[in-house]
């Protein structure tokens, strides 16, 4: 692809640009990031045309963080509204098969850099943008017409972030009175086991593909256009446990899928074989012993959760595909759903959120429990937590007291053992194993 001033592959799908080697950064934690993706009529596109609004690459100052935006409109007698989310997904793919360019997250979380020996070979984003859509275009025939505008000027950035923020909570909305029980088939998606391999991505009514940009819509428009594409059908099966969501179907793609490092599935359990974690999710999830209870932090959200940790640490724990218990990452959108971890408490099991996501969500949580979750404005650690919990009378806190008893129990459990330990009648230790917590019976009552 000589046209093009940097190599083109599959193989840099995987390459990582680090802080040394970069010349830009655009977008991610420091800036505003946004990629968007809408399906116009065939006279209203200008194939292959690409705008820059704000400054170009070669106008760019070494080393600086840039607001970044990435609008394509996309045309064709198969486009669809439907397939919107789905393309947008496959920003992904194509821009990191450009060597020396990285690029992370989706919708408004975008997060680039370009490396310094690209930005030597290029002077300005058109090449780029004339790079992905040719790459579009020929992985997705059906793409008959495409042009895009970059958008590097803070206040157009800002602009654009509020008009796609209302897109997406539409496109998010469709599926609120569509259940997992209405249907006999599921999504995947694989766009993510570049970075994540054993990672098995499921899309139901009831559970937003992970990086929050795919819906069962989506998937179901994904697939039937390409059939052989990252995105396809998954056939349900038999409903093993409605309330953790647990499917054969699902089950039977999970070992494959993983290659056989899972053999199941929840899709509604926090604990209980949960959702593995790709590292493209919105939020992650953490449960903490101390209260009982589980957190939830947002990419965006620089600070510290209560267990000491921000979302980086916990998100590099949790990510690569992995089925962590006591970690879950997940789309915001799933803060939605009726089956929100409904095996594990739902909203009652909720101890803190930031308050930034908390107030996104406000109209999802119920509000009987609205009150009762802390922020970092309340708790910033476990027991500044704990002592709000126990203010605000959370559900939690009746855990605590039930928790508190049993460990009574067993301290007593344990006394009577040592008292029968004591004795050398192997008879009065016939239920050591059981009641003394780990003494050996043979060892004690020798």
């Amino acid at each position: 692809m000589a046209e093009f001033p940097f190599e083109i592959s599959p193989m840099f799908e995987g390459e990582r640009v680090r802080k040394d080697g970069m010349f830009v950064e655009l977008g991610g934690p420091k800036s505003l990031g946004l990629e968007l993706v809408r399906a116009m009529a065939m006279d209203e596109i200008e194939d292959d045309k690409v705008t820059i609004i704000g400054p170009d690459l070669k106008e760019m100052e070494e080393g600086k963080t840039y607001p970044w935006a990435m609008v394509f409109n996309i045309g064709g007698e198969l486009i669809e509204a439907d397939l919107e989310s789905v393309i947008e997904r496959r920003i992904h793919d194509f821009i990191n098969y450009c060597q020396g360019i990285m690029h992370l997250n989706q919708r408004y979380d975008v997060w680039m850099r370009v490396s310094k020996d690209t930005a030597a070979k290029m002077d300005s984003f058109d090449s780029f943008g004339k790079a992905v859509m040719m790459l579009f275009k020929t992985e997705l025939p059906f793409i008959e017409k495409m042009q895009v505008t970059f958008y590097t000027d803070q206040a157009e950035v800002e602009k654009k972030l509020e008009e796609a923020k209302e897109i997406f909570k539409t496109r998010d909305a469709r599926t609120k009175n569509l259940h997992d029980e209405d249907v006999d088939v599921f999504y995947g998606c694989t766009l993510c086991q570049a970075f994540a391999p054993t990672n098995v991505c499921v899309v139901s009514p009831d559970r937003v593909s992970l990086c929050g940009a795919i819906n069962w819509f989506d998937g179901r428009a994904a697939a039937k256009v390409d059939p052989e594409g990252p995105q396809f059908a998954i056939e349900k099966g038999d409903l093993i446990d409605a309330n953790t969501g647990e499917y054969s179907g699902v089950n039977d793609i999970a070992v494959k899928l993983s290659s056989g490092e899972f053999s199941k599935i929840k899709l509604h359990s926090f604990f209980d074989s949960p959702h593995t974690s790709c590292g493209c999710f919105e939020v992650v999830g953490f449960y903490i012993p101390e209260v009982d209870g589980i957190g939830w932090v947002s990419r965006e959200y620089q600070g510290m959760a209560p267990n000491g940790l921000g979302f980086s640490s916990m998100a590099g724990q949790t990510g690569g595909g992995k089925q962590i218990v006591g970690f879950l990452g997940i789309g915001v959108a799933y803060f939605y759903s009726p089956k929100f971890i409904q095996a594990d408490g739902g909203w009652n099991r909720v101890v803190w959120l930031p308050a930034m996501l908390k107030e996104k969500i406000a109209e999802t949580i119920p509000e009987d429990i609205k009150d009762k979750i802390a922020t970092e404005n309340d708790a910033t650690d476990i027991e500044s937590l704990k002592a709000f919990l126990q203010e605000k009378n959370h559900p939690v806190v009746a855990n605590w007291a039930a928790a508190e008893e049993e460990e009574e129990k067993r301290k007593k459990r344990g006394r009577r053992g040592n008292s029968c330990c004591s004795s050398s009648n192997d008879d009065a230790c016939s239920w050591l194993p059981d009641a003394c917590n780990g003494f050996n019976a043979n060892d004690a009552c020798g």
